[in-house]
């Protein structure tokens, strides 16, 4: 159902506005609306333009929260906002040195690492790197050359070059090592090392040892470095878990007074000078309920003035839309959104999607095992993640087990319980003119009748409540169209049940007079409601325009009725491919292969489950909504909902 709205305007002095936000509107659901631009004609209005103190706190709060480990914790919302502020002061002061702490010791890991790797590649050297950096007869040059060019400085070495050249490590691409030369020759080698694209690598003189043993004591330091660190994430981790229940409670209430203050965005305050006090305005709609406890709550306020203005969409635009349903058909107003929300002065039709979705899902999906399944593992899924979609699901599980009873049929075998109603492959009847057909398919097209006539009624009630003439009297799915479609549906029905159908004479009344009312719909509306309104386009126009748009109508009745034969066709071919299933598996033969039972199964319940699902939903949408259904609405979101969420 539509919650009923009510237009609010609240005003009291300025400087009162946190307390009316935090003791009485934090409790009510309530859509505001600019003050400045609802109030257009009152003159001396202006808006706030204070910033939001609780904003930076309420941000450090959700810092600190989210280092808090996960799990239930309690809430300590006793404090006031200057022990708030205080308890995020400290903590942020302490958070903050840990950190610097941190950042340090990480930027001293970093740079030993990347001596580490610098070092590396040379660790298979067995040289004392401390002294072999101070020789003074001798020079010593560490680097990397190209494989390539490494062959051809062995060649080099081999026949006149005066130099050791010492291998460390080497990969795909170069050999790293270092060469020892004398200080006599050391420029003639340093140049013939430098064509050959020798690469230096410089290695400071602060280590002791061989390279192997200064990478083990870099290792170490790393090592070290990295447990002073964990060490420090675990003293942030304790500071923030000794806190842990003032934390929560602070970011819960910073949120409520954080979103209290920006009430000030949608309020305009009034500028009357002279010392005055000045007075602050909000307006915006609320349920019926609400208003009513709101204003009971507030008689004995002196500070407090609320004006509520009746029938004010009639002035000021349509009211938001809240949707208001029990339990069990909530998950269902996701269809309604993903259509588009009714507008207040039409019927909320979840009750009616939750009932016909899950009955015909079930009709299409017949089966009791299956649908047990889809109802237990939808329902967890529901109960533990609160998806809207699994909550669908698990309640279209219990039709599917309905119907698998009435076909009896569980996961595709059929010989374990007796069929109550019927096997849908096997029953057939015979109809006058036509012969024998599937009865599944009768009881659909039947059942689409039904539901379109339905359908009608909603539209005339939807009209009736928006006081649209046309759309009650003279429109396809008003009464002149569920008359004809009404009086047709009587006349199929006699029919083929063998009795006596209409006579000519009532065949005019009721099918001629409805086709003239939706032929001449515009004219007989302005002739109702007493407009004079001219013809843009001649009359023979418009009786062309009038013939086609006829036609197009009687089509469509005979399209929309045909198209739930989709139903009758889903729940034969489930129980056809089920047959097909158990035939790969065995069954047939006496000798299941379980194990492709219960594949088969599964690829049935999700492939065909979500083909099913998505069919259902397109009769829905475009059989059914279209006739009485526009989702013109606008969503109702007050402005304290994310507070109340937390």
């Amino acid at each position: 159902m539509i919650v009923k709205m009510k237009f609010l305007s609240i005003s009291g002095p300025r400087t009162d506005i946190d307390r009316v936000c935090d003791k009485y509107l934090s409790k009510y659901e309530m859509q505001l609306e600019n003050a400045i631009t609802e109030l257009k004609t009152t003159d001396n209005l202006m808006p706030f333009a204070e910033v939001n103190p609780y904003k930076e706190p309420l941000q450090k709060a959700e810092q600190f929260a989210a280092l808090l480990p996960a799990g239930n914790m309690k809430i300590d919302t006793s404090m006031n906002c200057e022990e708030m502020v205080a308890l995020i002061r400290d903590l942020n002061h302490d958070y903050l040195e840990l950190q610097e702490k941190k950042e340090l010791l990480g930027k001293k890991a970093l740079e030993v690492k990347e001596k580490l790797k610098v070092l590396e590649p040379f660790s298979p050297l067995e040289l004392d790197l401390h002294k072999a950096l101070r020789y003074k007869y001798m020079k010593i040059r560490f680097g990397r050359i190209g494989v390539d060019y490494y062959k051809k400085l062995e060649k080099y070495l081999f026949e006149d070059l005066n130099a050791v050249f010492m291998e460390g490590t080497r990969n795909e691409n170069y050999v790293y090592g270092c060469y020892f030369v004398s200080n006599a020759e050391a420029s003639k080698v340093d140049s013939v090392f430098n064509s050959l694209h020798f690469e230096k690598i410089a290695i400071p003189d602060e280590y002791i040892g061989t390279p192997a043993a200064a990478c083990e004591n870099l290792k170490k330091e790393i090592g070290e470095t990295e447990d002073q660190i964990r060490e420090i994430g675990q003293e942030v981790e304790n500071l923030m878990t000794s806190k842990a229940a003032k934390i929560l409670g602070t970011r819960k209430r910073l949120e409520e007074l954080s979103n209290n203050f920006d009430v000030r965005k949608m309020a305009a305050r009034t500028d009357v000078g002279d010392n005055k006090e000045d007075y602050y305005i909000l307006c915006g709609w609320m349920g019926e309920e609400d208003v009513a406890a709101f204003l009971k709550e507030t008689e004995n306020d002196d500070r407090v003035f609320v004006v509520v203005e009746e029938d004010r969409e009639k002035f000021f635009g349509d009211p938001p839309t809240k949707l208001k349903n029990p339990r069990f058909f909530k998950p269902f107003e996701m269809f309604i959104r993903m259509y588009g929300l009714p507008a207040h002065n039409e019927l909320d039709p979840t009750v009616f999607v939750a009932l016909t979705y899950t009955f015909i899902f079930g009709a299409m999906f017949g089966d009791v095992g299956q649908g047990l399944c889809l109802f237990v593992i939808g329902g967890l899924l529901y109960l533990k993640k609160k998806m809207n979609l699994a909550g669908i699901i698990s309640i279209a599980g219990i039709f599917s087990t309905f119907f698998g009873f009435m076909f009896g049929s569980v996961f595709g075998f059929e010989d374990v319980l007796p069929a109550i109603w019927l096997r849908p492959v096997e029953a057939m009847m015979n109809l006058p003119m036509i012969g024998q057909l599937n009865t599944v398919f009768v009881v659909a097209i039947a059942f689409g009748m039904a539901l379109n006539i339905l359908a009608m009624i909603f539209q005339i009630i939807n009209a009736v409540k928006a006081h649209d003439t046309g759309n009650i009297w003279f429109a396809t799915n008003g009464v002149a169209g569920l008359v004809f479609y009404g009086f047709l549906v009587l006349t199929i029905v006699l029919y083929m049940t063998g009795h006596k159908v209409p006579g000519n004479i009532m065949m005019v009344i009721f099918l001629g007079i409805p086709i003239l009312m939706f032929v001449f719909k515009e004219p007989l509306t302005n002739m109702v409601e007493r407009k004079n309104k001219k013809m843009e386009e001649g009359k023979v126009m418009f009786l062309v325009q009038g013939f086609f748009e006829l036609f197009e109508t009687l089509l469509s009745y005979f399209s929309n009725t045909l198209s739930y034969v989709r139903i009758g066709a889903f729940a034969v071919s489930h129980a056809a491919i089920m047959e097909v299933v158990l035939m790969l598996s065995g069954a047939q033969a006496g000798n299941p292969n379980w194990i492709g039972v219960v594949i088969g199964n599964l690829i049935v319940c999700l492939l065909e489950g979500l083909i099913v699902g998505i069919q259902v939903l397109r009769l829905e949408y475009y059989e059914m909504f279209s006739r009485f259904y526009k989702g013109s609405g606008r969503e109702f979101k007050p402005f304290n909902n994310h507070s109340k969420e937390l």
